[in-house]
């Protein structure tokens, strides 16, 4: 399995947990960045993972911004993916489980490295659990059909 990870300076701190927690999967980590705390722009970063999602070039993605939240909205811009930003284990599984969520976005300013590998943990071991999920995560590639041009 491959995962794509991006992050800006603000979750530049996050990355060695990120890329230990793919480790642990046994997956294979495809790192788009940036490679050290000089400011950059997120949104940069959020696509490129977002499109190694979407492309199938990458099964599940990885973001870290200051907070998870502009990077989590910029990657969601792109037509197929569900990020989720997070801030614990629980919801970490739960919307992998319940919203087929695709890349996961966590803040570098909201949780430490520890809890970071935790999370990951969570939402890389956890699966889709489709049943009445299904159904609304239908839903949702409804509403990208009728936006998304």
């Amino acid at each position: 399995m491959k995962i794509a990870i991006g992050c800006d300076h603000g979750g530049f701190v996050l990355k060695p947990a990120a890329l230990a927690a793919v480790e642990r999967q046994g997956a294979e980590a495809v790192d788009f960045g940036t490679y050290d705390e000089s400011s950059c722009d997120y949104p940069v970063f959020a696509l490129k993972v977002a499109e190694a999602v979407a492309s199938g070039e990458a099964e599940l993605g990885i973001l870290l911004c200051g907070t998870g939240i502009g990077i989590s909205i910029a990657a969601n811009k792109v037509k197929g993916i569900r990020a989720a930003c997070v801030t614990n284990p629980f919801m970490a599984a739960a919307t992998r489980e319940h919203n087929n969520a695709n890349i996961i976005a966590l803040g570098g300013r909201v949780v430490s490295p520890e809890q970071a590998g935790e999370i990951l943990d969570a939402f890389l071991s956890a699966s889709f659990q489709g049943g009445r999920h299904q159904r609304r995560v239908d839903l949702i590639s409804e509403i990208e059909d009728k936006y998304f041009k």
